[in-house]
């Protein structure tokens, strides 16, 4: 096995994880964005002057980028195990050369759903949706 042909593979395999990262920092962003900029823009304006509907509506994007971003970690993770496994096994055999395939490492990895609850991603968006909460729970009780 040459080396050149190792370092492609890896190259390959070491693309796909910088894209998973950088899809689950632009969702935190997006997320940032579009809570802040939606309730910015409806408090005491001509849309609204009551932003607990609002708020209660911005919980439904924010569960779908909680989604999304833990998918992209999930994905990611499962490349980085492809990548050991490469690193590994590639100089003894050819098997699944260049095999993009992600799949035979999801059994290895964290769920979509326990990622969804880490410590990384959990609390940032529960901090967004206790916020929402919050706001929801303040403009009702007020």
């Amino acid at each position: 096995m040459d080396k050149e042909t190792l370092h492609k593979e890896i190259d390959l395999i070491q693309g796909v994880i910088n894209r998973m990262a950088s899809n689950s920092f632009l969702l935190k962003g997006w997320t940032v964005t579009i809570i802040v900029g939606v309730l910015a823009l409806t408090k005491d304006t001509i849309v609204t002057n009551d932003v607990t509907y609002f708020a209660l509506i911005l919980l439904i994007p924010l569960c779908v980028f909680w989604y999304l971003d833990a998918f992209f970690l999930h994905k990611e993770k499962c490349y980085r195990e492809l990548y050991k496994w490469v690193i590994e096994n590639r100089p003894t055999s050819n098997e699944y050369k260049y095999d993009l395939n992600y799949k035979r490492f999801e059994n290895d990895v964290d769920s979509i759903a326990k990622i969804m609850r880490t410590s990384t991603i959990g609390v940032f968006y529960g901090i967004i949706a206790l916020i929402l909460i919050g706001i929801t729970a303040y403009n009702i009780f007020q």
